[in-house]
């Protein structure tokens, strides 16, 4: 943090136009990604809103959910929040200001070619990884122009010492890079279409070996990062350890790179790779809870400030969500418990947890915690922040604990016998029709959690309306006496 380096920088020279762009489109893109995923779980609720269209079903819209979420929601967070402590824990402005625009304006580019492509039906059909052959390409070059100026920026620094958030955030800049490009290698055959360059088993394990550390290296490691800036900051106490900060970041790089194999259980895949995915999947228990406590030990001495202070309910809510997923994952990674929960919305409740409660609250929290640094102004509805989080929490439990029940019976129901050794409902359509109270409820956890985030997009609208408005207008004379 700062106060790790006495060196003080005029803040002046720091670039904060480029983290008000991604604060700006983080917040865009929140509420649209939220609104799709209110549509496809009203859609499984209520068939009739597929609306009969090809571009409107299901299929069409939950890829579109799914990248709109991660990739424009939690990506415009974490360039926004890399952006903006990056320039202050190393003293220094970023290496290169139109190397930040080409990211943001290509960021948003690809975003936009996603929305148009996907329901359309264009895809790769590989999951978190959609996009066609050309998209891929321009991702490749806008990761590259980041990595450049991010590097650049890390060569340049004022500061010899590399506080742990950078280390996360450095994790998150080549992995993403190694696990895109590897991925996603194909053979073009026309402009939308491509033949992948692996077949059969090892596709599969290649997907998922993108596919789990897309999760770990792009859900995981930037928001530990904001993590371990962010909340000491709101908190305005030090890291609890910064030992076990480094421990946690060390172990948790070197094991969550090998957990991919979990999603490929009872497959072809061979029973060595399998075993090594479980055993490896077991183990991130242990780095991940210690970052969890290193979290929330943060607050000792400012535990108090957590009943008033939105910025910090967010945060101790996130990191609550980021130890119950990394919980979860490990043990729905263990054979005996994933042949019960594979296939079933268990798996919807698990991701659900880790993306809204983990990486949605931690958004949240560094939006609002952002938005006075960046404008030089209070929030404009300070309570509706407060309401925003008792939405977002209400919301995001409704929808867990109904996947949750819903993917126990489904996987009891999947496996019951009859007395005979029979399967006691052969008819897969029994099984869907006892879903609908929980789809019901998935719903309106959904809903609750959209409309706290419109509420905080009104908020900061309205709060960043007012500063500007304080910039156009001249002070008044003082009164003569």
């Amino acid at each position: 943090m700062e106060y790790t380096n006495p060196t003080k920088v005029d803040e002046s020279i720091y670039d904060d136009d480029i983290v008000r762009m991604f604060f700006g489109a983080t917040v865009l893109w929140g509420v649209v990604g939220m609104l799709v995923g209110v549509v496809i779980a009203l859609q499984l609720a209520w068939w009739p809103a597929n609306l009969g269209l090809p571009w409107t079903t299901f299929g069409r819209l939950r890829p579109l959910h799914t990248n709109a979420v991660i990739f424009a929601f939690a990506g415009n967070i974490c360039f926004a929040g890399i952006y903006y402590s990056m320039q202050r824990l190393l003293k220094t402005r970023m290496w290169s200001d139109k190397l930040s625009r080409i990211h943001f304006w290509g960021w948003q580019a690809i975003i936009v070619a996603a929305a148009i492509t996907l329901p359309l039906g264009l895809t790769q059909s590989k999951e978190y990884a959609e996009l066609i052959w050309p998209i891929d390409v321009v991702i490749a070059v806008v990761w590259v122009v980041f990595a450049v100026n991010f590097f650049g920026t890390l060569a340049t620094r004022r500061v010899k010492h590399i506080y742990v958030a950078i280390w996360f955030y450095i994790s998150f800049v080549i992995t993403i890079a190694v696990l895109h490009i590897v991925n996603s290698l194909a053979i073009p055959a026309t402009l939308f279409r491509s033949y992948p360059l692996y077949s059969g088993m090892t596709d599969a394990l290649v997907q998922w070996w993108y596919g789990h550390n897309a999760v770990g290296f792009f859900l995981t490691t930037p928001f530990l990062g904001l993590m371990y800036y962010f909340l000491p900051r709101a908190a305005e106490r030090p890291v609890y350890s910064y030992r076990l900060s480094i421990v946690h970041f060390w172990a948790l790089v070197f094991l969550y790179i090998w957990t991919g194999p979990h999603h490929l259980l009872y497959s072809g895949l061979p029973d060595w790779a399998q075993t090594l995915g479980v055993v490896f999947s077991v183990m991130l228990l242990a780095p991940s809870w210690g970052g969890m406590l290193n979290g929330l030990l943060t607050l000792r001495g400012a535990w108090h400030r957590v009943r008033t202070d939105p910025v910090l309910k967010f945060f101790v809510v996130a990191v609550s969500f980021y130890g119950m997923s990394t919980f979860e994952g490990p043990m729905m990674a263990i054979r005996a418990v994933n042949g019960l929960a594979h296939f079933t919305n268990w798996v919807i409740g698990h991701v659900h947890s880790g993306a809204l409660g983990w990486v949605g609250m931690m958004t949240f929290g560094t939006l609002y915690w952002l938005v006075p640094k960046l404008w030089k102004r209070e929030l404009a509805y300070p309570n509706m922040a407060t309401t925003h989080f008792w939405l977002a929490t209400i919301g995001i439990v409704l929808y867990t604990v109904s996947m949750w029940a819903a993917g126990l019976m489904e996987g009891l129901m999947w496996r019951a016998v009859d007395d005979r050794g029979l399967l006691a409902n052969p008819a897969f359509m029994d099984i869907v029709d006892r879903l609908d109270p929980f789809y019901g409820l998935r719903l309106l956890g959904g809903l609750l959690y959209l409309i706290g985030a419109v509420l905080m997009a009104w908020n900061l609208i309205k709060t960043i309306a007012a500063s500007r408005a304080e910039v156009r207008t001249p002070s008044a004379a003082p009164a003569v006496p």
